[in-house]
């Protein structure tokens, strides 16, 4: 096992591998900015080491400052949990040419699902079924690339090669508005990722958004840890999460599930990972994939009891998974909430000092979060101040726990959003599940 492992990132995933690391027995640096002293994991951490200023780019995104944190510290590994520089391939590189193990794929691999046109390309290969699409890189003649537009059938969705999160994406009905809107995307592409180069796929109407977990490890081995649905979404931000999706049938989940963990073997992955999809009339077709740990991981440890931080450091040890295909078992329904310190109606964040918190409790229910009383939440950084869990025996059971949580848990001095997520749980739609990536948006009159 890793004897002691560098926590590249901050907030409550910081605090989730953490957590891991001591069930395992390995010690942990926890890097800060200036802003984030008094983070939770960083009090508890075996030691502690401070990168930089507050704004990312100073700290968190400083590569020379976090590698250097691991030589000063003795440590053997760096740990990127999720956002940052977790899927950043020259972030791998260096760690491993430093000398230390990087938690997560191989620099290549991260590289390769990167960029949206090799993914796509890479899992068509391993026979994963995609979005029509333009087949490539779209070319500098606005003339062709109407004509490809054409010919995939509007509407089309413009999406920037190296993009995530939701951003560099734009939806054009018809040839009018293709232009201008290749035009302004690429330049957002550029400014937001170092890469102005843009696709086009079919955009689906009312698409529901599907992924899929999935573990490999250095053995040859790799196995899907069954589906989530992330379809309540706002801005392509997901809001709500839960796994297994409804209405989907055994035959494909399995299906879909195999063709993720054969697709794994195609590409030699390593570390945990998710096969994002989007799921229209009954068909499955990728998207991406996310190459790190996902902020809704829980509900898939939830449903199947296996811890997936720490097979990432057992994996990133060199050791084999723990299991089989045949060993996953899913058990109930488990759904995640997305707390972010926002205004509930504009989405405008809420820094500020926690003046109360009191969590929920209760049967098959978990709070991933760092926050406490007290607690001054940052303006520099992501919104999102934690997560709450709720699992049981069936959907229905999970929803009313969750509704439970929701009346229960007092976070008072910021404004959050947990009025939208009491709202879209007592929802009709939601309630009887399959809801289309678009209904929040409906909902709140964004669409």
């Amino acid at each position: 096992m890793l004897e002691k492992i560098v926590i590249a990132n901050r907030g409550e995933i910081a605090l989730r591998i953490l957590r891991a690391c001591r069930e395992l027995g390995v010690k942990t640096v926890a890097v800060h900015s200036t802003a984030d002293r008094d983070l939770k994991h960083v009090r508890l951490a075996d030691e502690s080491v401070c990168i930089g200023p507050p704004r990312a780019p100073d700290s968190y995104l400083n590569i020379p400052a976090i590698i250097s944190a691991a030589e000063v510290t003795d440590a053997v590994a760096i740990h990127p949990g999720y956002g940052f520089l977790s899927e950043n391939a020259d972030f791998a590189d260096r760690v491993e040419q430093s000398g230390f193990i990087f938690i997560g794929p191989r620099a290549e691999t991260i590289r390769l699902m990167g960029d949206k046109i090799s993914a796509i390309n890479a899992m068509r290969e391993a026979g994963v079924p995609c979005v029509p699409g333009s087949d490539g890189p779209l070319p500098a003649d606005l003339d062709e690339c109407a004509r490809i537009a054409r010919d995939i059938g509007y509407p089309v969705i413009i999406k920037a090669a190296g993009g995530g999160g939701g951003r560099g994406m734009r939806v054009v009905h018809g040839d009018a508005a293709l232009r201008s809107a290749i035009t302004v995307t690429q330049g957002e592409a550029q400014a937001a990722f170092g890469n102005p180069v843009l696709y086009l796929e079919k955009y689906l109407e009312a698409p529901r958004h599907i992924e899929v977990q999935v573990l490999a490890d250095t053995h040859g081995n790799a196995v899907s840890l069954g589906e989530r649905d992330c379809s309540t979404q706002r801005q392509h931000q997901k809001v709500i999460e839960e796994a297994p999706a409804p209405g989907l049938t055994d035959s494909q989940r399995h299906r879909l599930g195999k063709l993720c963990a054969d697709a794994c073997k195609e590409i030699g992955y390593r570390g945990a990972g998710t096969f994002e999809f989007l799921y229209e009339d009954g068909e499955f077709y990728f998207i991406e994939m996310n190459t790190r740990l996902q902020v809704e991981h829980p509900v898939t440890e939830m449903v199947t009891g296996i811890d997936i931080v720490k097979e990432q450091i057992r994996i990133a040890a060199g050791e084999p998974l723990s299991f089989r295909q045949k060993d996953v078992l899913f058990r109930g329904h488990a759904i995640e909430c997305r707390i972010n310190a926002e205004d509930p109606e504009t989405f405008i964040p809420s820094p500020g000092t926690i003046t109360l918190y009191h969590p929920p409790g209760g049967p098959g229910i978990r709070v991933d979060t760092h926050i406490y009383e007290g607690y001054k939440v940052p303006p520099y950084y992501d919104s999102m101040i934690g997560k709450l869990i709720a699992h049981g025996e069936t959907r229905e059971f999970a929803i009313a726990r969750m509704l439970n949580a929701l009346n229960e848990i007092v976070i008072e001095g910021i404004k959050t959003n947990l009025p939208l997520h009491r709202d879209m749980m007592a929802d009709a739609a939601f309630q009887a599940g399959g809801i289309d990536n678009h209904y929040l948006e409906k909902k709140l009159g964004l669409a």
